[in-house]
This record gives C-alpha cells, sequence and structure tokens, in this order.
C-alpha cells in the first residue's frame, strides 16, 4: 500500500548551474555509480485502454506494475480494486470516456513527449544517494496522471511522478483549483520540478523521515536543515531557490534580512518552542511568513531557512563529516553549537 503521498509539496524551479560558495565542498565523481534511472510511462499505457480491452489490460497490469497499479486504481484515479475486474472496468470506462480526462491526457501528452531530461537528473541524482549511502535500493519510477491527486507518491517499491501535477505554472487547468490548490503552490509545479520533488520525497520518507519527537523549533530547523544539506550534495546543479522553493524576490528577501530573521527567532524566544500552533508558520508552505516584513513580502519557511545555512555551516566547520555522519547525529544543539551560528 501506498504509504506517503508529497502532494502540493513542489516548487519554481531555474535550471541553472550553481556554483559552490567559499565553504561549500567540492563535487564528487560518481561516474563509477551503476545507477541508471528509466521512467516507466503508464500515462502512455492508459492510451492503449478502451471498453472492450479493460478486463484484459487490467490483468496484464495486475502483473506488470504490482504495488504501483493498485495504489493508482484505488487511491488514486479511485475506480476501484483491481482483483474486483468487473467492477472496475464499468467505473474505469466512464473515467476514459470524459472529455476532463480526454483533455488532460492531451496535456500531459504535449507537454511530455519525453522525459530524457528528468530520467538523466534523475540518475545523477541517485548516483550521487547511492556514492554516498550504498546500502539504498534504487526505486522504480513510474510516471502517471490521476486528475490532480498527488504529485509524488511513495509506495512499497516505487516512486510516482504525477505529471498533471508538473504541467507548467501557465497550466489552463490550474486556475480552476484554487480552491484546493492555491496560485503559491501551482506556480512550482513546472516539469523542472520533477527531479528535485522526486529526490527530496525519497530523501524525506525513504532516506531520512523525521523523528516524531522533534517538537521544538530548533528540532524541525535542523531536520529540514539536513534534508536541504542532502539535496546540496546530490544535486549540485539544481538552484538553491528551487530547493527551497521560493521566487528569487523571496530568496534575495530571506538572504537580505537573515541576521534580522535570527535575532527574531531569539527575540521571540522561538528556539525551544514546542507548541507547534506558534512554530507552524516558520515552517509551513505559505506565500509569505505573517509578522516579518511589509507588504507580505517576506519569505515563507523561514526556519526551513536558518535551519539550512546552520546546517550548512556546520558542515563548512567540520569538513570531515560525511552526510551519513551528519544524519546520525540526533541532538539538534551539537549542531547548532557546532556551527556557531549568528545569523551569517
Amino acid at each position: 500500500m501506498m504509504r506517503k503521498i508529497y502532494a502540493g509539496q513542489s516548487y519554481c524551479f531555474f535550471l541553472i548551474i550553481v556554483l559552490f560558495s567559499c565553504g561549500r565542498r567540492e563535487r564528487v565523481d560518481v561516474s563509477d555509480v551503476d545507477v541508471d534511472i528509466t521512467i516507466e510511462r503508464f500515462d502512455k499505457a492508459l492510451d492503449s485502454l478502451h471498453p472492450d480491452n479493460i478486463v484484459q489490460k487490467n490483468r496484464e497490469w495486475i502483473e506488470h506494475y504490482g504495488y504501483f497499479y493498485a495504489d493508482y486504481m484505488q487511491y488514486m484515479l479511485e475506480v476501484g480494486n483491481p482483483l474486483d475486474s468487473m467492477q472496475l472496468a464499468s467505473s474505469l470506462t466512464q473515467v476514459i470516456a470524459t472529455d476532463d480526462f480526454k483533455a488532460l491526457k492531451a496535456s500531459v501528452y504535449e507537454t511530455y513527449p519525453d522525459m530524457a531530461i528528468q530520467e538523466a537528473g534523475l540518475t545523477d541524482a541517485f548516483k550521487h544517494l547511492k556514492y554516498y549511502f550504498p546500502a539504498i535500493p534504487i526505486p522504480r519510477v513510474i510516471a502517471f496522471f490521476s486528475g490532480f491527486a498527488v504529485q509524488t507518491p511513495i509506495g512499497a517499491d516505487y516512486i510516482g511522478i504525477g505529471l498533471d501535477m508538473f504541467l507548467g505554472a501557465d497550466s489552463k487547468f490550474y486556475p480552476a483549483l484554487r480552491g484546493s490548490i492555491p496560485a503559491y503552490l501551482s506556480r512550482r509545479f513546472t516539469p523542472e520540478n520533477i527531479v528535485p520533488r522526486l529526490t527530496e520525497s525519497y530523501i524525506r520518507e525513504e532516506l531520512y523521515p523525521q523523528d516524531e519527537l522533534d517538537v521544538t523549533l530548533l528540532q524541525h530547523m535542523v531536520y529540514h536543515g539536513k534534508v536541504l544539506y542532502l539535496m546540496d550534495q546530490v544535486m549540485p546543479e539544481v538552484a538553491d531557490s528551487l530547493k527551497i522553493g521560493y521566487t528569487e524576490s523571496q530568496w534575495e528577501w530571506a538572504n537580505h534580512f537573515e541576521r534580522d530573521i535570527w535575532a527574531w527567532f531569539l527575540q521571540e524566544n522561538l528556539l525551544f518552542e514546542s507548541d507547534y500552533n506558534r512554530i507552524q508558520k516558520y515552517l509551513s508552505e505559505a506565500p509569505f511568513t505573517p509578522e516579518l516584513g511589509e507588504q507580505n513580502e517576506s519569505a515563507p519557511k523561514l526556519g526551513v531557512f536558518i535551519g539550512w545555512n546552520i546546517v550548512r555551516q556546520y558542515m563548512d566547520r567540520y569538513r570531515e563529516t560525511t552526510p551519513k555522519e551528519l544524519l546520525e547525529i540526533k541532538d539538534a544543539q551539537v549542531i547548532l553549537d557546532g556551527a556557531r551560528y549568528r545569523g551569517k
């Protein structure tokens, strides 16, 4: 069964090469790491469906796609259990005949005639992950569309890519979804987001899920900082603004006011605050951060931003520490003390 779904956790992407700053580590050579990601196009397999062959295709796809297919039909498309082939055939016949389904399929195919760029990006990211964590399994990657239900679901043996959640910020479909997907999220639903969002989902869900005992703002900050630091290491050519999901102006604002943000956290005694109702606004997706900045110009997720910089500064000071060793440090205070972070 599908365990976690990252829907709405996508970010605006600028595909540019980012040079490492003075303290950032040198890139590693992953050319000899044996990883080759191929994205399976279940979205295109759906094009072979017609009312007369649904039962046959259902049998074939149960065998070929395994856990993904069961999750897709039951929890994403919500047409029924594949083991009940007659009921599923009836529901699926109705779905594929609708104008909405046909229009969405056409848009997905137009946007993604192939996925060579995404396959290359994912291959490089997972080569780096395998370099740092040799024991990790490489997931099966399957692309689909499901009517804007999910973005990067993770199942028992796969990671999915909901292509309808990456059609581009100007897609004609997203304005009609404002009630459930606000503009500050859908602006990031771009093809270039696929590689970083899928990689982030894998890190958060498979490699380094958050400890349930993390309750203070500092603990949350350091956790998110570690995740973003790993993204630094495994996607060395991805823009920082994309990793955290900022617009260019938000990125500039956060960097310009970094000292003031840190001073605010100290002034308000927020670091050891455990009331999530009070601290969630510094961690969650939002168009801006209340209380900070003028005219709603502030960046969101400022706790995540500061946590990232704390972890980066720690790793710059302790350059012999490997990413694996970083994740094994359980005490967030150790990271803060070691970083000697003072707002820059």
